[in-house]
This record gives structure tokens, sequence and C-alpha cells, in this order.
């Protein structure tokens, strides 16, 4: 089976951070698994995608940069005609454009194609003419695309809903954002028995986008912390500069500390005592799950269907709601360094790993060209010739 997997480039970013993680993985497990991206250049070439086998167009130019969805949906047939893979694989919701327009312009002839669900699908962020039309999107997606990938368990009842789609085409497997040696690091790393005399450690790990609502967390830091608190902020975007601004305007100089891009911020996260996230919309935030393996407690928004599953109602976090400053403040005011449940955490932190989900993924693909080649009456498929290089 030869699974294409198709990304931007190496910018930063989650979902594609795990395509990485699975395309590396799936090789290791003997699969067929080239990667194609439409330029070669971003920050995770040399962290996750280190000596990682992939295709890129030669001279993409300003096109692949500024026009990049249009410049995929353009060269990407070409790919699929050359490689002729069996499963073509949609990394996250951002894809599924790309993933959609294949299937319209190369028809018959355009292989499986299973969309992992990144993100909330519900967008209560946005006003109802918006949700209207994104819903009208979700179902079209519903139409085109053949499989459906939940990363926790409520995702099986919002994708069904909002893209109408039967149960069998619907599967949950935890997104794999740890590995067993990954976990295993960060429990060791951890400090136990801390208290907050000497000031908490906040850390806020994401891009600096409007996503992640880092201003609503810079005001509730501001009126939640304690003195000697500090609020350390990983990662870069387009917001970072109008952030630093704000963090100057709140006179939180001295509290908040912006670090830009680190290759492997979940290395650092034992060395702090709490973790706050403050999205509008998430799917299952790799974050999350990284602080629970390091056994950090966790302040976040409800921002999706999955939250309070992933923090067992309350037993491993505190939800505040959406876009709640205040409810934001008083959380981080209320938190303490070393009161997270150990055991309950390490557990949660098992169900994802990328050991269990690389695998579960094979699964799910071999049965999934199984079914289109059952439904197309046996050989004909967009795999059945013989594949040609790149």
């Amino acid at each position: 089976m030869r699974i294409l997997t198709f990304l931007h480039s190496f910018e930063p970013g989650g979902v594609e951070r795990i395509a990485l993680r699975l395309v590396r993985q799936w090789r290791l497990l003997d699969a067929d698994a080239p990667l194609f991206l439409g330029r070669s250049d971003g920050d995770m070439l040399e962290d996750v995608g280190a000596e990682l086998d992939f295709l890129s167009p030669p001279h993409a130019g300003w096109r692949a940069a500024n026009l990049e969805m249009l410049w995929m949906i353009w060269v990407l047939p070409g790919v699929v005609r050359t490689l002729r893979p069996d499963i073509l694989f949609c990394a996250g919701n951002t894809y599924a454009v790309v993933a959609v327009a294949l299937k319209l312009w190369l028809g018959r002839d355009c292989p499986p194609v299973p969309l992992k669900v990144s993100n909330d699908l519900d967008r209560h962020d946005k006003p109802a003419w918006f949700r209207f039309f994104y819903g009208v999107w979700l179902k079209v997606q519903g139409r085109y695309l053949d499989h459906f990938i939940g990363m926790e368990t409520p995702m099986s009842s919002e994708i069904r809903e909002r893209l109408c789609v039967s149960d069998d085409r619907v599967t949950i497997i935890p997104d794999p954002a740890l590995s067993q040696a990954l976990i295993e690091r960060l429990r060791a790393g951890r400090q136990v028995g801390r208290n907050d005399r000497a000031g908490r450690r906040f850390v806020c790990v994401g891009r600096l986008m409007p996503q992640k609502n880092i201003s609503l967390l810079l005001r509730a830091f501001r009126r939640g912390a304690g003195e000697g608190d500090t609020l350390t902020i990983i990662g870069d975007g387009p917001e970072r500069g109008k952030l630093e601004q704000l963090s100057r305007d709140l006179e939180l100089e001295g509290q908040v500390i912006f670090r830009g891009y680190m290759p492997e911020p979940a290395a650092l996260l034992p060395s702090f005592d709490a973790l706050l996230l403050s999205s509008n919309y998430e799917g299952v935030p790799a974050v999350v799950l990284e602080a629970l393996a390091a056994g950090l407690p966790i302040v976040a928004t409800d921002c999706s269907r999955s939250m309070a599953t992933l923090l067992g109602h309350g037993a491993l976090g505190e939800l505040v709601p959406m876009g709640d400053e205040q409810a934001l403040a008083d959380a981080i005011a209320r938190t303490r360094p070393s009161s997270q449940d150990e055991q309950l955490s390490l557990a949660q932190a098992r169900r994802f790993t990328l050991e269990e989900a690389s695998e579960a993924y094979l699964r799910v693909m071999s049965e999934l060209v199984r079914r289109c080649e059952d439904a197309r009456g046996g050989g004909e498929r967009a795999g059945a010739s013989t594949p040609r290089p790149l």
C-alpha cells in the first residue's frame, strides 16, 4: 500500500508536525509512504523533518509561498498521476480544500482520501452567518472525501453531525502527539514538590495567530498572576509584534517572556509549573497531551467538544468558558504547582502515542483501499498500474 501525504512546507504547525511523525513511523513499519511538499523550506526541516526524504517541485518560487493552497491544487494532480498512490492522506482540516479539488479534478482516477479532522467543527467563536456557510462546506467534504479520522471520542458524533456521514465512515484514533520515549523523558524531567512561594512559572505553547487568542491570555494573566509569577510564551507567528506591544502596555515586561520558535517545545515543559491555553477553537491540542505527559496542571478554554473528555471532566485540569477573561484570570489565580494527578495524567497521556496510532492508521487505510476496490469491481483503482518515479 502506497500512502502519499502532502503538506505545504516545513513551516511550524501542529497538523504538519504530527503528519511528519506519522510518515516517519509508517516507514519504520515498512509502509511505502512518500511525502510531497509544495516547497521545501520552514523551521521544521531541521527539527521533526530532519533526514526525512521528501519530494518537492524545484524552483517553486513565490507562488508556493504566497499562493500555497492554489499552488498545491495545481501541482498535486500531476504528482498523484505519477506516483499512483493507493491512499492520499489529508493531514488536517486546512488541507481539505486541496483534497476536494483533487477529487473533482481526477474523478475516478483519484485514490481514496481519508481526512484527519484536526480542528473544532462547531466554531462557536464565529458569527451565525459564518457557521452557516462553514456548515455547507463541511457537507461538501462529507460528500467527496472517503473517510474521516477523529482524535478523541466526542469527535465521532461531531463528525457525523457536521459532515452528514454514516458511522462506517468515521474512526477515532487518539491523536499521536506523543511517543513512549517522550512520555518517559518528560516524566523523568518533571519537578515535584514545588510550591508557589518563589512565584509560579506558567507556560503557553502555540503559533502566535488569532486562533490562539494570546491577547486574552495576557490580559487574564495580568489579573490573575501573583507577585513573582512569570508567563513564558513559546512560539512565533504573525501576531508576535502586536502581542509584545500589548505586554508592554499591560506593564508585564518583567513577567512575560517571548521565547519564539523552539525546535522541541515539549522538552521544556518539565521546567514549568502549569500550562495555559486560551484558544478560540482547537481539535485535540497536542500541547495539552504533552503537558499531561509532563505532569503539569492545566488551565484551558473550553474550545472544542473534546476538551472536557481530554481533561477527565475536571480531574486533569480546569476548563473555563471560551473568551471569558475574568474566568481565565480566576483559574490562573487558583493554580497550584505539583497539583496534577500523577497516575491519572500518565494513563491519559499513554492513550495518545505514535506507536499505537500509526498502526491503527494503517489498518484503517488498508480497509479503505479494500472497500474502494470492491466498490469499483475489483482491480480498477488509481494504484492499479505500476508507479513511476517522480
